[in-house]
């Protein structure tokens, strides 16, 4: 057993490994502690090679005494060499992390999956979450294979598809008058009356441990090297936060040699706190009204957004914020050059990945991993405009006449808007 009880991310005061995520000290975040001194970097990376194919062939680097199993095993989503889309861009590697490929279609599954399986072994029998969509989806489809009862609580205004991507599961799925804060706050209150295991309140500490396993992921499809830089979207930081700290608990391991990446972080200009800090060169991240397409990264008041502004400065990167156009292009350039279609998170990162190539920030000798985090078949709203199907007769005639040669107009009267 590698992991050793929580702490405080502030004052370093230590907890037991039960159900808690705030200190009560100075009221700092909690994060799960491990002693690592034991492990012997051949033996571990032997392990993970003969483990499942999915995050718990990393069970030496998750909370827990033995390895879990679960009916559904997300992780080891594909790794795709984007070779078009650097030629595009004139970045000398871009590889797509397609976390779209896990079993509810987002990164969600893997914090999920996490959660689940201490929650379950802290004795909880109900599980519930505040989400703007993905995590509702994850959530619903884990308690559900486990037997076990879940309440999903989202802004009421969420997209349709997410909604009934949760609904199906048979959860009891609660929309809440507000955005994504709001619900935040309510679930906040009832982790205190309820005795639920809220994955992303008072179990959050292990939840967000399921990141970590994105970077162990790319370290090792990549054939146990660093990539130089990531790209990855933020909406609390902890997925930024902890993939970053995935790959420097193998490099203190020795499991993979090499300087840390630069961290670049996406966020959405209509829900842009933390790009907003770092241009301001804050440390604060002051909370916003999200007003953005980017629905799954709108989170007003990020808890974590201070170390992700900690980790893009000392690691050399930089935070971005991009329009609702900007999103809607990135989602476009990424299905016209990799065939991957994104829901609008990824759409953000693959606007920042373009924005940061166009000011020369990456360049011909840069390997870059952009982290895409969900399925574009979530938000098909925010593609609908621009997109066209022309209508025609069954003959070569009429597609003679009506289809054009690429670049050319298509005759208005025969192309119906999808």
């Amino acid at each position: 057993m590698t992991v050793t009880g929580l702490s405080c991310k502030e004052c370093g005061t230590e907890y037991p490994l039960e159900a808690l995520y705030v200190c009560d000290r100075c009221f700092g975040p909690l994060e799960v502690g491990y002693d690592h001194a034991g492990i012997d970097a051949g033996s571990a990376r032997r392990r993970i090679q003969a483990g499942s194919s999915g995050i718990w062939r990393y069970a030496d680097f998750l909370p827990f005494a033995s390895p879990p199993t679960s009916a559904i095993e997300p992780g080891l989503t594909p790794l795709v060499r984007a070779d078009r889309l650097a030629e595009q861009l004139g970045v000398g590697e871009v590889w797509i992390k397609n976390d779209a490929a896990n079993p509810t279609h987002s990164f969600k599954d893997r914090v999920v999956a996490v959660a689940l399986a201490k929650a379950l072994e802290l004795g909880f029998d109900t599980v519930a979450c505040a989400s703007t969509g993905n995590l509702a989806n994850a959530v619903a489809a884990h308690a559900a294979a486990a037997g076990i009862d879940s309440y999903v609580f989202v802004p009421a205004n969420l997209e349709e598809q997410k909604l009934l991507a949760t609904g199906v599961y048979g959860t009891t799925l609660v929309g809440v008058e507000g955005n994504y804060d709001d619900v935040n706050r309510l679930c906040t209150e009832l982790a205190a009356e309820r005795g639920w295991a809220f994955v992303n309140v008072n179990v959050r500490p292990y939840y967000a441990e399921g990141s970590k396993t994105l970077a162990y992921e790319t370290v090792e499809q990549l054939g146990w090297r660093l990539p130089d830089r990531v790209v990855c979207p933020i909406a609390s930081g902890s997925l930024f936060t902890k993939i970053g700290r995935g790959f420097e608990e193998w490099r203190s391991l020795g499991l993979v040699a090499g300087g840390l990446p630069i961290f670049h972080g996406a966020q959405a200009a209509g829900c842009g706190p933390v790009a907003a800090a770092f241009a301001d060169g804050d440390d604060v991240c002051r909370p916003v009204r999200p007003d953005t397409i980017a629905k799954s990264l709108a989170i007003g008041d990020p808890a974590d957004g201070p170390y992700a502004l900690d980790l893009a400065r000392t690691s050399g990167g930089s935070i971005d914020a991009v329009s609702d156009d900007e999103i809607r292009a990135g989602i476009r350039l990424l299905a016209e050059t990799t065939g991957i279609f994104t829901e609008t998170a990824g759409g953000v990162t693959a606007a920042t990945l373009a924005k940061l190539a166009d000011r020369g920030e990456i360049g011909a000798d840069d390997s870059v991993v952009v982290y895409i985090t969900g399925e574009g078949l979530k938000t098909l709203d925010a593609v609908r405009e621009g997109f066209a199907m022309h209508e025609i007769e069954p003959t070569l005639e009429s597609f003679a006449a009506h289809v054009p040669e690429r670049g050319a107009v298509a005759a208005p009267a025969l192309t119906r808007m999808i």
